[in-house]
């Protein structure tokens, strides 16, 4: 199983709080969790500080309190935990698929459950109201899409299209027909 996994499960940058100015790398691989701060500060007794790098096992992660209790101030709880929770070995391997494997998978799922999928998280809410995924759900759902229907749902976005009814749809389509004639008419 950790074999499907990249060597880096996690990394993040930020910047401890004001007045501070110090920033932080987080980086947690397969074996281990590396901390690297650089001081930043104007105050003569830190000029001379070098940058530093903290590496620890997985394991040694774990029973760090102290490496926890830094890393909730500097890049808050939810980052803490989630650290914490990939050196137990929880990961999330649904959100570590290719984004087109996603979305694959999502073409056979039904609209309510989307819907609820899109609430999971930031990767499931973008793949979720992606042209992509919507254009496949509205080819799916209609006999035919022509070619003008094509392009007003490009112009539109295909999750937008999908869910205008049909009155709209057929007049914005005549809408469109009668601008494609007549360009000039507009001009005025």
């Amino acid at each position: 199983m950790a074999a499907l996994l990249p060597e880096i499960l996690f990394e993040c940058n930020g910047q401890a709080p004001a007045p501070s100015k110090d920033f932080y790398q987080l980086i947690v691989s397969r074996s281990e969790v590396i901390m690297r701060w650089w001081k930043i500060s104007l105050r003569s007794e830190f000029r001379e500080v070098r940058p530093g790098e903290l590496k620890e096992s997985h394991e040694d992660f774990v029973d760090d309190s102290l490496l926890h209790a830094q890393i909730g101030i500097v890049f808050g709880k939810k980052t803490q935990s989630y650290v914490t929770n990939l050196c137990h070995g929880q990961y999330d391997l649904l959100e570590r698929l290719p984004e087109s494997l996603i979305l694959y998978i999502l073409t056979f799922l039904d609209l309510e459950d989307i819907a609820q999928l899109s609430q999971v998280s930031h990767t499931f809410q973008k793949i979720s109201n992606s042209n992509k995924l919507w254009e496949h759900i509205v080819e799916r759902s209609c006999d035919r899409v022509t070619p003008e229907m094509r392009s007003l749902a490009q112009d539109l976005g295909w999750k937008q299209f999908f869910f205008t009814n049909k009155l709209q749809l057929q007049l914005q389509l005549c809408r469109r027909r009668k601008r494609q004639e007549s360009p000039d008419m507009f001009l005025d």
